[in-house]
């Protein structure tokens, strides 16, 4: 395919959009993703808890791979965020409910993002492929 100045220019400021548009995507793949796992180690904690009988030792994780032994109560609770800052006390049993469904929301959210990434990339390459052979046909 042929392309004239203005499409060629067209063509590589389209490129630079992809470029821009696929950084900013990995960015929020990659702030899912940790969202994700901090998502599961939650979910493995209150797991461990509802295993738990009272007077039971547990670890429990505070963050940067670091954990504090906490000994079960009667009757455990937890208190979950449910967004925008705001927090509220559940069971532990509402709380593995609460972040199963967050776990379930995020899996979904990077599933289609990971499409929209490899869609996008796609088009990025075919439209690549165009403008290299434009400059090679130009060069002859």
């Amino acid at each position: 395919v042929k392309m004239n100045d203005d499409e060629l220019r067209q063509a590589l400021a389209t490129l630079e959009a992809y470029k821009n548009q696929l950084n900013a995507l990995t960015q929020q793949s990659q702030l899912l993703q940790m969202s994700f796992e901090e998502t599961v180690r939650a979910n493995e904690t209150l797991g461990a808890f509802a295993k738990a009988k009272e007077g039971d030792e547990i670890l429990v994780p505070v963050g940067a791979s670091s954990f504090v032994t906490a000994k079960v109560t009667a009757s455990p609770k937890a208190v979950v965020g449910i967004g925008n800052k705001i927090s509220v006390e559940k069971s532990i049993e509402e709380a593995i409910a609460f972040i199963g469904g967050n776990l379930e929301e995020i899996k979904d959210a990077l599933t289609k993002l990971n499409e929209s990434m490899q869609e996008m990339d796609a088009a990025a390459r075919s439209l690549a492929a165009a403008v290299q052979q434009e400059y090679q046909r130009r060069q002859q």
